[in-house]
């Protein structure tokens, strides 16, 4: 089988800046840091990697493994309440291409994102994705959990992969750079969608460069037949 692994924030929606919103809620709520995200960019990192690189731009010295683990604790339930105020956008041809690959009995579908397990959850049931992939707890993916390092969390989204049979092609589908080099890392083909945090020039070193998924069903098909 082939294995498709997709990012989730401006790769399959776009959840009006919720995640921000609710790391900003925490750092407030824990450290009296307010707007502490103000200029760190988002797209492409893992959770526990944005929670350090906030330590170290606004106190001056790296998180501790406990004190991510606690904020990481506080932000699930901020988020899963902001992603319900403020609602989730599927980005356009998503669905689409959802429905046309599942159909595919050569075909396996998985995550490689940074957020953690759990807000991967949130987000994905948010925008009532959920259909398109097993539970979570048991779903073929990699998460911010797994690693802050994107390359090793993809590479455990391959090994989740391999063990239920999709042995085939990796594809990794991302709207970023750091989804272009971890998927080079694990030696992954790489779909490029320009839908989120960087531009189709930023990208042009994918596999293949998209504008909208809607295209991906095609491509699959003109590539494996």
């Amino acid at each position: 089988m082939i294995l498709y692994l997709f990012d989730i924030d401006g790769t399959l929606l776009h959840a009006h800046g919720s995640g921000r919103e609710a790391f900003d809620a925490v750092f407030t709520e824990l450290h009296a840091l307010v707007n502490a995200s103000e200029g760190i960019s988002y797209g492409g990192k893992t959770d526990p990697q944005l929670v350090d690189e906030i330590f170290r731009a606004r106190m001056g010295r790296r998180a501790t493994s406990a004190e991510i683990d606690a904020f990481l604790d506080a932000y699930i339930p901020r988020l899963r309440s902001l992603l319900a105020t403020n609602g989730v956008i599927v980005i356009d041809g998503v669905t689409d291409a959802l429905t046309s690959l599942s159909k595919l009995p050569s075909v396996a579908l998985g995550v490689a994102t940074g957020n953690i397990r759990r807000g991967a959850h949130e987000k994905l049931e948010a925008a009532k994705l959920t259909a398109w992939f097993e539970p979570i707890d048991t779903a073929i993916g990699g998460y911010g959990c797994d690693s802050a390092v994107r390359a090793e969390l993809v590479a455990r989204a391959i090994e989740r992969g391999r063990a239920r049979g999709a042995t085939g092609e990796v594809i990794v589908v991302g709207d970023t750079i750091h989804d272009i080099a971890a998927a080079r890392a694990c030696n992954a083909t790489v779909v490029a969608v320009t839908t989120g945090a960087d531009p189709a020039d930023r990208l042009s070193h994918a596999d293949v460069v998209m504008t909208s998924l809607a295209a991906l069903p095609a491509w699959h098909a003109q590539r494996f037949g």
